[in-house]
C-alpha cells in the first residue's frame, strides 16, 4: 500500500513538473516582441509620378517581402495596397528585407525561359521604426477620365467619357485591350470588387478591335437609371490580356443624383 501510495505521488510530481515546465515555455513565447515596425509608401506611375489606381484586395497591387537577415532565400511575405496607390503596414519584424510590388503593371521581376532573372527593380533596405519606400512602375494602360459624369434627367441615367492609352513603351506589354468597364457603386469602394452589376456597365472587346479604342474618347452610359437622393461613386477599369488581366482604373468620382 506504502509502494502505492509513493508511485501515485511520484506520478503526480512528474505530471506537475512537466505542466510548470510547459507553462514557463508558453510564457516565454508569449513575451516574445511582437512585429511593430512599420513600412509605408506609394506606387507611382513613372511618367507621370502620380499614384497608380487599383482596387482593394487581391486583385488590386500588393507587396512582396522577403527578409534577409536570416536567409539569402526567404519565404515571401506579401501584403495589398490601398486602392489609392498608397501602403501601409504596421506590423512588420525589424529587419532588412528586399521589397517588391505586384500588379497590372510591366513586372519589376522578370524572368527569361530558363528561369534566370533578367531584370531586376526589387528594393532592399532596412526597416526599422517607420520607413517609407516609393516605386515606380509603367502600367500597362492609363486610363483618365474626359470631362465629368453626366446626369441624363430624362432616364435617370449617368454618362461619363473616357480615353484609355499604353501606360509603357515596352511592346512586350501591349496585349490587346479586351475591355473598358464603368463601375457604379453606393460606396467609395468601388471596382471589379465591389460594384452593382445592376447600373456598371461593360464594352467588351473581340482580338484587336479594343486596339483601335486607344487615344479615343469613349462614352459609356450607366445600363439602368439610378435611384436619387443619393451619391453614387463611379470608377472606369480597361486591362489588356496579359496574366491574371487585372485592371488599370481612373480615379473615383462621386456624382449626386437628384
Amino acid at each position: 500500500m506504502i509502494k502505492k501510495q509513493a508511485m501515485k505521488n511520484s506520478i503526480y510530481h512528474t505530471a506537475l513538473f512537466i505542466l510548470l515546465l510547459a507553462s514557463a515555455c508558453t510564457r516565454e513565447y508569449d513575451d516574445y516582441p511582437e512585429p511593430s515596425e512599420t513600412l509605408a509608401g506609394n506606387i507611382l506611375d513613372a511618367a507621370s509620378k502620380k499614384n497608380v489606381q487599383s482596387e482593394a484586395g487581391d486583385r488590386g497591387m500588393r507587396l512582396v517581402l522577403e527578409e534577409l537577415s536570416w536567409s539569402d532565400t526567404p519565404t515571401p511575405y506579401y501584403f495589398f495596397a490601398m486602392q489609392d496607390g498608397t501602403f501601409r503596414n504596421t506590423k512588420i519584424f525589424k529587419g532588412n528585407y528586399r521589397i517588391s510590388v505586384e500588379g497590372p503593371f510591366v513586372p519589376l521581376v522578370q524572368y527569361d525561359g530558363s528561369g534566370n532573372i533578367t531584370v531586376d527593380k526589387r528594393k532592399t533596405m532596412d526597416i526599422a521604426g517607420t520607413s517609407n519606400v516609393d516605386f515606380e512602375v509603367e502600367p500597362f494602360l492609363n486610363v483618365e477620365w474626359v470631362g465629368e459624369p453626366v446626369y441624363n434627367s430624362t432616364d435617370q441615367t449617368v454618362s461619363i467619357q473616357v480615353r484609355f492609352t499604353r501606360g509603357t513603351a515596352n511592346t512586350g506589354f501591349h496585349q490587346n485591350i479586351t475591355d473598358v468597364f464603368l463601375f457604379v457603386s453606393p460606396n467609395t469602394y468601388v471596382g471589379n470588387n465591389n460594384y452593382d452589376n445592376k447600373y456598371s456597365a461593360q464594352v467588351n472587346y473581340n482580338g484587336t478591335d479594343g486596339n483601335a479604342q486607344l487615344g479615343q474618347t469613349i462614352t459609356i452610359t450607366t445600363k439602368d437609371r439610378l435611384p436619387g437622393k443619393r451619391t453614387w461613386y463611379l470608377r472606369v477599369g480597361a486591362r489588356v490580356d496579359y496574366g491574371l488581366k487585372y485592371y488599370n482604373y481612373t480615379d473615383i468620382k462621386p456624382i449626386i443624383i437628384p
